[in-house]
């Protein structure tokens, strides 16, 4: 299918045109579609799929894809690896407007990053001729206890690839002793991975979130990390609302959070300014016992209290 461009381009054109067509449409419209008259898929059907279309928030003409940071086009097309539906020659599309094709740095992709090999834009259909490996499965060690929640069939799949003898430890099992440096040191990991949903260390007490808005819509999580650990901020606990816009860094105490606060003060990327303080309603209780103030003061905000 790979070998025929000339062909799969005119496939995808026509593509594009029955979905200007249909989005007028009440009763074919994508999602009400996809929820009307779609046909559930058990982890056991013997499905092929020849082409698989994602959107993607940029894309650079390498084939390299950034999409909105949480991570599921990549966890969908892993589970489709997992269950046999797609194989190498499943070919990828995108579908993005042409100020969406952009540069992108091969630092900011991970081994479970989904490429492409078409970009399709209202002008043009670019060929990627991408050489980097698509995921070849799940990689249990990048999946948190809140995707198993928000994914139900991947604990079917734990299952299966547990009975097979893989690894199948989550993120937030991982033993941080385990990480190592480049020169085989130990050291404790940056535990930025979200917990299960029954704790929220925001709910804790003795924990102080600073809260970070106006989040560039092409940085990706791994990107603010590594901001983070560069001016010496990185927190307890990480929760990325990358769609809209911000993040909530837990500290372990107040103390900890001011230190944070002062090492992000002017923090941007490219010129584009990022907003950092503390989260509303914790400013007040910080002010009345200082900056370093008693560690036992009450439960603080939870996330969605965000700076005003």
């Amino acid at each position: 299918m790979k070998g025929n461009g000339a062909h799969l381009a005119g496939i995808l054109l026509l593509y594009i045109k029955y979905l200007r067509c249909i989005v007028h449409s009440s009763s074919l419209f994508p999602l009400q579609g996809v929820k009307d008259f779609s046909v559930p898929l058990g982890l056991d059907s013997a499905v092929r799929v020849d082409l698989v279309v994602v959107g993607s928030v940029a894309v650079s003409e390498k084939g390299w894809r950034i999409g909105k940071g949480e991570g599921f086009a990549d966890m969908e097309y892993a589970m489709m690896v997992a269950m046999g539906a797609v194989t190498e020659q499943t070919v990828v599309v995108t579908v993005v407007h042409d100020c969406q094709v952009l540069d992108i740095p091969e630092s900011l992709l991970d081994d479970h990053d989904l490429t492409v090999d078409y970009i399709v834009t209202p002008t043009r259909v670019l060929t990627t001729n991408c050489t980097r490996p698509k995921p070849q499965g799940i990689i249990w060690s990048k999946v948190s206890r809140e995707m198993m929640s928000t994914i139900p069939i991947l604990r079917k799949l734990r299952d299966s690839e547990r009975r097979a003898g893989r690894d199948v430890t989550l993120k937030t099992e991982e033993d941080p002793l385990r990480q190592r440096t480049a020169t085989g040191s130990t050291r404790p990991a940056h535990n930025c991975q979200t917990p299960p949903i029954t704790e929220s260390l925001a709910e804790q007490k003795g924990v102080t979130t600073v809260y970070i808005g106006n989040i560039p819509p092409t940085m990706r999580v791994s990107e603010l990390k590594s901001l983070l650990r560069e001016r010496g901020a990185s927190p307890g606990h990480l929760t990325w609302q990358g769609p809209q816009h911000r993040a909530f860094l837990d500290y372990s105490d107040g103390c900890q959070a001011q230190l944070a606060l002062r090492s992000l003060e002017g923090l941007s990327v490219e010129g584009h300014a990022m907003r950092v303080e503390l989260a509303r309603m914790q400013r007040q209780r910080l002010n009345e016992h200082g900056d370093c103030g008693d560690k036992k003061r009450g439960d603080y905000a939870r996330h969605g209290d965000a700076g005003q």
